[in-house]
């Protein structure tokens, strides 16, 4: 699955949620290929969007619409200062994947020094994670060859996530979360999606 992520900071959440409610409205009909969208805004600020694709094709068929263009001129004014994007072809889903049902969404980006090891971490755990973390709906995570990690993970609500992470993980899973904190350069980013707008395509 090809993602690309878009953050920056902004001044005002209702704007920026009224413009891709507008994309949704207006764009989205002929936005072939795309999949779906997680965005929202931290509470300092920070604007966070994962866009899903098909295909990096269908996303570049994507920013290439003129209609595209021009929205994101408009778009683009909402920020204040630089917006940063990153695109990935390795984004993978884990447990159930993403939900638009969920009632909070973390977003963690880093970089990390073993991406291979990373992504072993990752699959070995996964039955574990499901058994402790009933809270984790599941979520997407790419681990580039270069080490850029970034991973979305969705959860039933803030207050039950709040209350997994208390939880004592299993010895197992304990010790493969701490290897994988470990292999990260410095710390992670954390960005809490306490109201997270969840877009997909009509069925």
């Amino acid at each position: 699955m090809f993602i690309q992520v878009i953050q920056g900071q902004v001044g005002d959440a209702g704007e920026i949620r009224d413009a891709l409610d507008q994309w949704m409205r207006e764009l989205q009909p002929a936005a072939h290929g795309w999949l779906g969208t997680t965005a929202g805004v931290t509470e300092d600020g920070m604007f966070v969007n994962i866009a899903r694709f098909e295909s990096r094709e269908a996303a570049r068929a994507n920013s290439e619409r003129p209609e595209q263009h021009q929205w994101w001129m408009e778009t683009a004014k909402l920020f204040a200062g630089e917006v940063s994007f990153h695109d990935s072809e390795r984004a993978e889903p884990y447990l159930r994947g993403g939900s638009d049902s969920a009632g909070f969404v973390q977003v963690i980006r880093g970089r990390v020094r073993d991406a291979g090891r990373v992504r072993e971490l990752m699959r070995a755990g996964e039955a574990d994670l499901a058994q402790a973390r009933p809270d984790l709906i599941g979520g997407l995570a790419a681990v580039e060859d270069d080490g850029t990690y970034v991973d979305a993970a969705y959860f039933t609500s803030e207050e039950e996530a709040r209350q997994g992470e208390r939880k004592e993980l299993p010895p197992r899973l304990r010790e493969a979360f701490e290897e994988m904190m470990s292999l990260f350069e410095g710390q992670p980013d954390f960005y809490d999606l306490r109201s997270p707008w969840l877009y997909s395509p009509p069925s």
